[in-house]
Parts: C-alpha cells; sequence; structure tokens
C-alpha cells in the first residue's frame, strides 16, 4: 500500500486513534490490506464538536480562499494518482484503469466546486408596492453529514465534500467500512493544503447505524447526504425528520438500456460494455435490463457475448485485466443467487454464470438471455458483471419496460433518429437520460434521481444549492 496513508479517525485535522481497530480486507485476496481506527459515538461527538468550533471562521472565510483551498486539492489529489488508484483498488477491487478513472473525475468535482464558491448569488429587486427592497442571499446551511458507499471510494466523497466547502460549511464523513481508506487520504490531503483543521473529519466505523444516529441526533446537525441503498436511504429520511434536516438521498437504480434497431450497433455495443461492465457493473448507474428491439437482437447479443466472454477476470492490478474483484462474500452471493434463479425461472446463461473459486471474491464476467417476466433479476439491482437482455417489439413497449420499476435514476438509449431521440427521452421516467452514450456522469452536470431513487443533485450548478440557505432581507425603500 502507498506511504502516508492515515489509518486513525480524522478529527480536527489530525489522525487520531480510537477504542477499537478493524480490518479492512482486499477483496481481490481475502487478505486484510489494512486495520483502521474504529470511531464511536464519543468520536462522533468530538468530530461535532470540532465542527462546531470552526464553523462560523469556515462560513465567514472569502470564496476566493475557499475555492483556492478546493484548487489546491484537486492539484494534489491529481498529482498523487498514483496512490489514490492503487489504494481504491487495493480496497474495492476494480481494475487499475478504472481507479486511475475515478480519480480523474472525483478530482473534477474539487475543480468544479472551487471554480463555484466564487459564484454564489443571489438577486435584489424593488417590491412591487414600492414600499421596500427585496434582498435575497445565500448562506452555507451549517454542518454537514455524508454517508457515501463503496463503489467509488473517491468520487463519492469529493462530490459531497466539494460543495459543502464551497458553500462554506463544516463536513463529517462517515465512509463505507469496506472502503475507508481512500476518503483518509483525501483527509490528509485536505489538511496539505491548508483546510482549517476541523472543517473535514472522517469517521470510519464498524457501528454506522450508531455513529450516524448520533450526529444525526444533534441539534448542530443542518444537513444530511447519502449515497447508497433505498432501504437504507428511507431510514435516514425518516431520521432527518426529528431535527427538520435538509437531506440529498442519491439511492438505488435500476437502468435500463434500450437499443433500437435503427441504432449503430458498434457503438450500442461500445456503449453497452462501458454502461454494462465499467467498476465491475457496481455501479448505481450501471445498466441493469438491456432491452434489445427483437429484429436486431441475435446479432446485438452474439456480439456482446462475445466482447464479454473475452474479458479477462483477475486481480485489479494484474496486466491485461478487464473485469477485478467483488467487492466482497456479501454482493458476490448476491450476484450468485439472482442469476441462479434466473437459470431456474427458464432464462439461459450465454456465458459466465458462476463464481470463480477463490483466494477473493470474483464472478465470472455472463450474459443472461431470455429471462422470464417474473425472474428476480429482471427488477433486482444486480451490482455485477452480469448483461440481462430482454427483447421488445415496438417503441412503446420498450418505454413501458424501461418504467416499470420503482426506481428512477439513470437510463440509456440509442437510436439515430432525431424524432425518436427527442419522443423516448421525453418519456422516460429517470433523473438522467445517455442518448447514445454508455457512460453520462460529469462534475459539471446534476446527478440524481427520482421515485426510489431518491432525491437532490449532486454536480453542476445545480449541486452548491444543496448546500446553501435561501435568505430574505427586506429592506426600506431606498431614498433618493
Amino acid at each position: 500500500m502507498p506511504a502516508g496513508v492515515p489509518t486513525g479517525l480524522w478529527i480536527a485535522g489530525e489522525s487520531r486513534s480510537a477504542a477499537g481497530e478493524f480490518e479492512v480486507v482486499n477483496p481481490a485476496t481475502g487478505k486484510r490490506l489494512a486495520t483502521v481506527a474504529d470511531a464511536t459515538v464519543d468520536d462522533a461527538r468530538a468530530a461535532m464538536d470540532a465542527a462546531a468550533a470552526v464553523a462560523p471562521q469556515w462560513a465567514a472565510t472569502p470564496p476566493r480562499q475557499r475555492a483556492e483551498i478546493l484548487r489546491k486539492a484537486f492539484e494534489l489529489v491529481t498529482a498523487r494518482a498514483d496512490d489514490f488508484a492503487l489504494v481504491m483498488t487495493l480496497e474495492m477491487g476494480k481494475i487499475l484503469a478504472e481507479s486511475r478513472g475515478e480519480v480523474a473525475y472525483g478530482a473534477e468535482f474539487l475543480r468544479w466546486f472551487s471554480e463555484e464558491a466564487v459564484r454564489i448569488g443571489g438577486r435584489t429587486a424593488t417590491a412591487p408596492a414600492g414600499n421596500g427592497e427585496i434582498l435575497v442571499t445565500k448562506e452555507p446551511v451549517g454542518m454537514c453529514l455524508a454517508v457515501t458507499p463503496w463503489n467509488f471510494p473517491l468520487a463519492m466523497g469529493t462530490r459531497k465534500i466539494g460543495p459543502a466547502l464551497a458553500a462554506g460549511c463544516t463536513i463529517i464523513v462517515k465512509p463505507s467500512e469496506d472502503t475507508p481508506l481512500t476518503m483518509l487520504l483525501l483527509a490528509q490531503v485536505f489538511a496539505d493544503v491548508g483546510l482549517p483543521a476541523g472543517v473535514l473529519s472522517v469517521l470510519p466505523t464498524m457501528d454506522s447505524k450508531g455513529v450516524v444516529a448520533a450526529i444525526m441526533g444533534d441539534p448542530r446537525l443542518r444537513k444530511v447526504s447519502f449515497t447508497g441503498s433505498t432501504g437504507v436511504g428511507k431510514a435516514l429520511v425518516a431520521q432527518s425528520s426529528e431535527q427538520l434536516l435538509r437531506t440529498s438521498m442519491e439511492l438505488g437504480g435500476n437502468a435500463p438500456f434500450i437499443v433500437f434497431d435503427d441504432a449503430d450497433l458498434d457503438s450500442a455495443l461500445d456503449g453497452a460494455m462501458a454502461a454494462k461492465m465499467r467498476n465491475g457493473g457496481e455501479a448505481c448507474t450501471a445498466a441493469n435490463r438491456i432491452y434489445v428491439q427483437n429484429s436486431v437482437r441475435d446479432e446485438f447479443t452474439r456480439r456482446l457475448t462475445e466482447r464479454i466472454a473475452a474479458t479477462r477476470v483477475g486481480p485489479g492490478w494484474a496486466e491485461g485485466v478487464g473485469l477485478g474483484a467483488i467487492i466482497n462474500e456479501r454482493q458476490l452471493s448476491s450476484i450468485e443467487a439472482l442469476v441462479d434463479d434466473a437459470v431456474a425461472a427458464g432464462a439461459r446463461v450465454l456465458t459466465g454464470g458462476k463464481r470463480i473459486d477463490g483466494p477473493g471474491c470474483f464472478y465470472q464476467p455472463t450474459v443472461v438471455d431470455d429471462i422470464p417476466a417474473h425472474a428476480k433479476i429482471r427488477d433486482a439491482e444486480i451490482f455485477g458483471p452480469v448483461a440481462a437482455i430482454v427483447g421488445f417489439d415496438t417503441e412503446d413497449e420498450a418505454i413501458e419496460l424501461a418504467n416499470g420499476t420503482p426506481y428512477g435514476l439513470a437510463s440509456y438509449f440509442y437510436t439515430e433518429s432525431l424524432a425518436r431521440t427527442q419522443r423516448v427521452a421525453a418519456r422516460i421516467q429517470s433523473g438522467m437520460v445517455g442518448v447514445n452514450r454508455g457512460v453520462i456522469s460529469d462534475a459539471a452536470a446534476p446527478f440524481g434521481g427520482i421515485k426510489h431513487s431518491g432525491f437532490g443533485s449532486e454536480g453542476g450548478t445545480e449541486g452548491i444549492e444543496e448546500y446553501l440557505n435561501t435568505k430574505y432581507i427586506a429592506l426600506p425603500p431606498s431614498r433618493a
């Protein structure tokens, strides 16, 4: 592992020990990667105290100074890209090429929000009755809690930390217990570029429920941002009502990937590989249901199967590997159960379909076809390297299938028709739509879903608004 990665709690600008520790396991080997401090409720209170102490100072820091710190953090993360990439590959399992891609993507949120920090606006207007002036300003919401997942251990943090710091908020991050090292390394980067102690804390813990509950129950907290499962998100939303917290929820996905018969199949195949296999399929935006118009289904399925079957599996750091390890045994078993259920229901496995004997957690790159409507794989989020293919005949049928889910995060479709692009994009029920693109995430664009995929936006000009309160100041009429 690279040198200089903290393994303690990050509180008040320094790495601290804790009463207990837990092991971070390399999913490609099944062996211990590091031992990390295990935060308790008392540690959470210490982080809250540190954040509260520095909050007035940070909120009053000129936007340009906040912007410069974020910009320097972007530059230092970029300079240490190899270290960040290796840490992510070792603790999460993805291949090094994808880890490097995440470093570039995750760092971009720091650069983007360094630029947004100096563009926080407001407005003035004369009251329609002429009895005064309307002044509208934006202020930081206050202390924030970010709960981040394991699948993108850097980017899911920077797209919350970036806007929070840009807006003038202090923030506590509770990373996944599977992948805390990346976020601890980021905390060290922020300390190195001069972020005041206490503005950012990182609390790895095996008691996520207790630590998060303690922070959310503290009246000093004003916002919680969560990326993870819909079930946990619903629980946090309910919990947030006690303090009437501002909330942003980026929850589960069940993304449709539609290939119409007028699509450029070469482009659609490239897009399907990216949307399905990137990050080993362990992404909330991953193509979960691949719908192919029946007139081109045989050719598309054959060619996609050839590509997926040719994907080499192994440790993410090994040369020539295209698919790394699954995060843990629990997730591996979930993937295995969905494929087994589909086969039992009558589906055909065209390639793969089995776990790979250890050490480590690996699953064969898989294509499943002829999937009955009642198979669980058509409704559940797979979160793994399994392409589930279903045929359709008409545009209306494709849209009905795509929208037939309680989720609405991302969707994709391929067509060469401008008229169809306009029709389908308008009718698809999701917060993000990729047209002839298999990768759509961009720091300059709003990321978020609808329905059971959550609410709120991260990234884009919309992202910083999640961390700002609107204040109306009623002024008397101006004097001549």
